[in-house]
């Protein structure tokens, strides 16, 4: 076929879980677990991603500005619920509302440069653009911060007996956790400077193989694609960048002593 959109039937959908059928039989042969796992994987996206589409097709059909910040609202609950899911019971309160704060003004500073600035939206609460670029920076912004945090509380925690003796040398708190603070930074942003140094030549990412898929032209679907990852990059590093400088101080109390409790 040349030329014009293939619009994919749910028949032929349903040939696509051949796949995973397949990869079933493989771990079925190698006696590999989690089976089950895969499988309610599988349908539990299935199920998640007809629900999305449908809510989005009406919201889509019924732009509004309460109904986008509902959304955008909702997405950011979603993301620090998430992060703080992942370290149950290993962050003090004070840690948590940072976790809270950097997701929440870190992503929406993001987004807000994103689409008034670089796209110049109009009008400002264009479901069609505001939901999708807002998932993709909230979304890597959670993973970075996730990456960062773990690496500070388990670096606080293995690194104790060396930050207190740095402050029992005098040094300023913010001197002796800054090694600390850069590794963690580092280890946050990894996965997204590894993620643009394949783009292009290892992977096409996925935003610009559907603009490709749906006849957009490759030059303008491109230039979308370096804009989002650029608009990756300042969403995941502002919001690390906060929840490590701001979190890290938590650490101390207001004489700039090493709170054990908060360790533990």
């Amino acid at each position: 076929m040349s030329g014009g959109l293939v619009v994919l039937g749910w028949p032929q959908v349903g040939l696509a879980f051949v796949m995973v059928l397949v990869v079933l039989l493989l771990m079925v042969a190698t006696r590999v677990g989690r089976r089950g796992e895969m499988l309610w994987a599988c349908l539990r996206m299935t199920v998640q991603l007809v629900l999305v589409g449908l809510v989005l097709g009406w919201v889509f059909a019924h732009p509004s500005w309460w109904l986008t910040g509902l959304i955008f609202a909702l997405m950011q609950v979603f993301a620090v619920a998430t992060i703080l899911g992942k370290f149950r019971g290993r962050l003090s309160l004070g840690l948590r509302r940072v976790v809270v704060l950097a997701s929440t003004a870190g992503t929406t500073g993001a987004v807000a440069w994103f689409l008034f600035v670089v796209v110049g939206l109009s009008p400002w609460y264009e479901p069609r653009y505001v939901i999708p670029i807002a998932g993709m920076l909230i979304g890597n912004s959670m993973t970075g911060i996730t990456l960062g945090l773990k690496a500070l509380v388990d670096g606080m925690r293995e690194n104790r007996d060396a930050i207190e003796d740095a402050l029992g040398l005098g040094a300023a708190p913010r001197a002796a956790i800054a090694p600390l603070v850069r590794s963690a930074f580092e280890s946050a942003l990894m996965p997204t400077i590894n993620s643009m140094l394949g783009t292009g030549i290892v992977f096409l990412p996925g935003m610009m193989t559907g603009q490709i898929l749906a006849g957009v032209d490759p030059m303008t679907a491109i230039g979308y694609q370096i804009a989002i990852l650029l608009g990756i990059v300042g969403a995941v590093g502002t919001t690390v960048f906060l929840a490590l400088v701001l979190g890290a101080r938590t650490y101390f109390d207001a004489r700039d002593r090493l709170r054990d409790d908060r360790i533990r």
